[in-house]
């Protein structure tokens, strides 16, 4: 068993996409300076923990409020509970941006009511070809 086995790093079921993550640490860190892999590795398994403890927290919080679903209020209560009021607004921010990109991404849906199944797999290419040209050139 490898020390690295039981902190994050052994469980698949509990792990982030470790590409992305050494993606961001890279985009974070200035030109001048790098990353040893050890070191994202550590990164990604505190990055893990992070989100145990924070969905932990959440999970009380959600519980005591006699809730089934963890809501965007009791993360937010959650880290005033752990002690990082100082993450909040961000947090808060965050949330403002991704319920506007939802709102737009269903104003964007295409009308497909009446299209034939013709239509509909040459709608699906388009929008494949789209996505895939966004991929690539970074964009959104």
């Amino acid at each position: 068993m490898s020390d690295r086995e039981g902190f994050g790093g052994g469980d698949d079921e509990h792990t982030l996409p470790k590409a992305t993550v050494y993606k961001l640490i890279s985009e974070m860190l200035p030109d001048d300076l790098s990353c040893a892999k050890d070191t994202k590795e550590i990164i990604v398994d505190c990055c893990v923990e992070w989100i145990k403890l924070i969905s932990a927290q959440s999970n009380t919080v959600c519980e005591e409020s006699s809730k089934k679903t963890i809501s965007p209020e009791h993360v937010l209560e959650a880290l005033k509970q752990l002690g990082f009021e100082s993450f909040i607004s961000e947090v808060d921010e965050s949330h403002g941006e991704f319920k506007q990109s939802q709102k737009d991404r269903q104003r964007n849906q295409p009308n497909t009511n009446g299209m034939t199944p013709e239509e509909l797999q040459a709608l699906q290419q388009k929008l494949f070809s789209q996505s895939q040209a966004r991929l690539q050139s970074g964009g959104e």
